[in-house]
């Protein structure tokens, strides 16, 4: 380490000076200059490379993914060699935090479907069950409100909306707009919590039109309905939590987060470590 400090530092220190400071002879650091680098030592530099490649595409990647899309290319890579690379190059994987901000309103006299999803957050097919969840974003001209629908089977977001009014037509239009993309057969599981919006009149017709199972998560309980919560982490740690212009701000950057970035490119463990697009390709061949 002496060493490589003193190589990355001699266009400002000479090596007399340094040698002398560190302790080191000069003769044996010419040497270190000389020598040629080991075949670990230089797969390491490979894989480094790789691994901020990685990281900077996956915009937070922690050891366990980072592990998997290595694999996935290849690399079959331990987890202790995988953080020590990551370390030394700076970088790490940032733990989520808690955005828990109430949006959901289930203090209301309308009735409440059951849980029909119980906890089951995986689908054998696409279109089976959709979950669902509203959140919020700050902008300078006040609160914008985010409705998002994703399919279990891919951890796809299939429809969403945005409104600077949190109405039940918000669920609504994000509903109709992911009815709209993927054309779903009769007897899917759309689970949501127990919001005003979702058990508003209007948005159980438009349920039962397209012919949806509905599915409530218990009151107060968030681990119902963690795949949509979580979205939500990644979401605003992706887009940050600073304020937005305005609404037109927040729904451009929202577009360019859940359609450029999380759907096309955004790896998951859970679907073999692809992007919910890729995922849907290759199990539709």
């Amino acid at each position: 380490m002496i060493f490589e400090f003193m190589k990355a530092h001699r266009g400002e220190f000479s090596i007399d000076r340094m040698a002398k400071v560190l302790e080191v002879s000069r003769a044996t650091f010419y040497r270190f200059l000389k020598a040629r680098p080991s075949a670990r030592a230089l797969n390491d530099r490979r894989l480094s490379d790789q691994i901020v490649r990685i990281f900077h595409e996956q915009r937070r990647c922690g050891v366990q993914k980072m592990r998997g899309i290595l694999r996935r290319q290849g690399d079959r890579v331990g987890k202790e060699r995988i953080h020590r690379l990551m370390k030394t190059a700076g970088i790490s994987g940032k733990s989520r935090r808690k955005f828990r901000v109430c949006t959901t309103d289930s203090k209301h006299r309308l009735a409440v479907s059951p849980n029909v999803l119980a906890r089951k957050f995986h689908a054998k097919q696409a279109n089976r069950v959709w979950v669902s969840d509203i959140t919020f974003l700050r902008t300078r001209q006040g609160w914008a409100y985010l409705c998002v629908v994703l399919d279990l089977f891919s951890r796809r977001v299939v429809g969403w909306s945005l409104d600077d009014r949190m109405s039940a037509e918000l669920a609504v239009f994000a509903l109709k707009a992911a009815v709209a993309k993927r054309q779903p057969p009769a007897g899917l599981i759309f689970h949501s919590d127990q919001g005003v919006q979702y058990a508003s009149r209007a948005f159980r017709l438009e349920l039962r039109r397209h012919r949806m199972i509905q599915s409530m998560s218990r009151r107060g309980n968030c681990w119902d309905n963690a795949c949509a919560e979580s979205f939500f982490s990644i979401l605003k740690e992706g887009i940050g939590t600073d304020e937005f212009v305005g609404v037109d701000h927040a729904r451009a950057t929202v577009f360019e987060f859940i359609e450029l970035f999380y759907n096309a490119r955004r790896v998951h463990g859970s679907i073999g470590f692809r992007s919910p697009n890729e995922f849907e390709v290759l199990a539709a061949a």
